[in-house]
């Protein structure tokens, strides 16, 4: 499996490490996880509880961009060093995001959301990047 087939594998599991203080706090803020409503219980959470739960949210609003970049340079069969540098530099970015949103550093979090985001687009543009080198224009 190449690295970005292998980093898009690492950004599915990190939709779900992004649970596990979400899942902490509300087993530890509401008296015991609620499991038979727990969107409600979510939907309560203050402080670290609000904020887990908001990256877990984020992981996965942005998990479709980064495997359809993955997708589209696969496709369009664009290999090589670009192809992973981006998709490693993605998935360092979402941890690096994770952790910032966790202690609550709130511009360096946008920061490397921002870098996340370009790395899929960039992703998504590799094909007609490579067109533009190859023809010249």
């Amino acid at each position: 499996m190449s690295i970005p087939f292998w980093s898009v594998f690492i950004a599915a599991l990190l939709i779900y490490v992004a649970k596990i203080p979400l899942a902490k706090a509300m087993n530890a803020e509401a008296g015991g996880y609620d499991n038979h409503h727990p969107r409600a219980q979510q939907a309560r959470l203050t402080g670290l509880g609000a904020r887990a739960h908001a990256a877990h949210l984020n992981s996965i609003e942005i998990f479709p961009l980064f495997a359809a970049g993955v997708l589209m340079a696969h496709t369009t069969e664009m290999f090589g060093w670009w192809v992973d540098v981006l998709a490693i530099l993605f998935v360092v970015s979402r941890v690096l995001y994770l952790l910032c949103y966790w202690k609550d550093l709130h511009w360096q979090r946008s920061l490397v959301w921002v870098v996340g985001l370009v790395c899929c687009m960039l992703l998504m543009l590799s094909p007609a990047l490579r067109w533009l080198l190859v023809s010249g224009v």
